[in-house]
């Protein structure tokens, strides 16, 4: 895997640097299989080189749509000539800056020296890799990119590394072609080719799943003009939020262990009073239903749900007992909403139609989460069980899915 995604990275950047050495000449840049890309979807600024409009093979405006504001610091993807860099110093002013990232030298050498000829100092760009940004995490307020992220051979990994250098609140504002979710593998396949898109492109789907699977919110697609049958330039905003939803992974054992533990020490999460090992946590819970809060400003998980299988009878395939601990550090913050609404989504998702727990009379601030969340009390079942030399009694809840079953 990791061998084909370097062979068809040397692709595109090869044909790349053909481009800038044509545009380096002093010759015009077309690229042949791409003769709908370049910089119509601008308005000429005269303060820009020509140059770096006549070798712009972007697929819209980012800039247009990115919410730059004065003092921001903007990094764009697959910087080529320079333009869109350009463009964002302008808009960020003096107190802000612009990165240009990019794989090939010569397109590097082409946009520095197209930011010398428009005497803008307020910009640095860097050679590298958009699937490894050699910036440091939550580095920047907004991440931009103009038909770039097809040509990426490992696109989630590029969208993840858009999130990691975005800081809380950082907006993703990219141009891209994306493809219709119902074209045919080969009409797609074909398209792609007549285009350029040497590496594939994701569907409007796929581009919210991946988004969606590192933390992002407020996805949204707009489609600005077609390039080919099935394919769309298409703009693609989101949010890295104060607070993100992603999938459980094995390296976040330790703090949800800690997180859990946490909860059992207030007495009133669970009759539990010791977390279990991670490998006894992992082998109780259903894979595709665990999911992480993390807060972006620190990396730290700070709230976790999860759900189990009731039964192995197949009567009881649609029916999942739930757990969500938030730390109490972060309480007040909607953790424990965003969780369920990730659980809600994921579980409807596969088909589970029922969703139930058992929570104590006492906690009443679950009880009225979970209530928001489209819980209801089916009943009490008393003094079910011990709990620190107690008697206690639980209130049975549950969700039905309107969607599944």
């Amino acid at each position: 895997m990791a061998d084909d995604i370097d062979d068809r990275r040397s692709e595109v950047l090869r044909r790349y640097a053909g481009l800038a050495q044509t545009a380096q000449a002093g010759q015009p840049v077309t690229d042949a299989s791409a003769d709908c890309l370049g910089s119509n979807a601008y308005t000429c600024d005269t303060e820009i080189p020509e140059g770096a409009w006549g070798a712009s093979l972007g697929c819209g405006n980012p800039v247009a749509v990115a919410d730059l504001r004065p003092g921001d610091t903007v990094l764009d993807l697959g910087s080529g000539a320079g333009l869109d860099v350009l463009l964002s110093a302008r808009r960020v002013g003096p107190t802000g800056k612009a990165y240009g990232l990019d794989g090939t030298p010569d397109m590097i050498a082409l946009a520095r020296a197209h930011a010398a000829q428009a005497e803008v100092s307020n910009v640095e760009f860097l050679h590298g890799h958009i699937e490894d940004v050699p910036l440091p995490d939550r580095a920047v307020d907004v991440v931009i990119s103009n038909c770039v992220i097809n040509l990426s051979a490992d696109k989630p990994r590029t969208l993840a590394e858009a999130f990691r250098v975005l800081k809380p609140g950082g907006r993703f504002g990219v141009s891209d072609i994306v493809a219709d979710d119902d074209l045919e593998p080969f009409r797609r396949e074909e398209a792609e080719r007549s285009v350029g898109c040497t590496v594939g492109t994701l569907t409007e789907a796929g581009y919210r799943a991946h988004l969606t699977a590192v933390g992002f919110t407020d996805i949204r697609l707009t489609r600005t003009s077609p390039l080919a049958q099935g394919l769309h330039s298409t703009i693609v905003q989101a949010t890295k939020p104060e607070i993100a939803v992603r999938p459980m992974r094995d390296d976040d054992a330790a703090q949800v262990l800690a997180v859990y533990q946490t909860g059992l020490d207030g007495g009133q999460a669970s009759f539990e009073t010791t977390a279990p090992t991670w490998e006894t946590f992992t082998t109780a819970k259903l894979p595709g239903h665990r999911h992480v809060a993390v807060d972006t400003a620190s990396d730290e998980v700070v709230g976790w749900v999860a759900a189990s299988a009731v039964s192995d009878r197949c009567v009881y395939a649609g029916v999942v007992e739930h757990s969500v601990y938030v730390s109490p550090a972060h309480h007040g913050r909607g953790v424990g909403t965003l969780l369920l609404k990730a659980l809600i989504d994921s579980t409807e998702a596969a088909g589970i139609w029922t969703i139930q727990s058992g929570v104590f009379p006492e906690n009443t601030a679950s009880l009225r989460l979970h209530e928001k969340a489209g819980f209801r009390q089916v009943g009490i079942r008393e003094r079910v069980g011990r709990h620190h030399d107690r008697w206690r009694d639980v209130v049975f809840i549950e969700r039905r899915s309107k969607i599944a079953g």
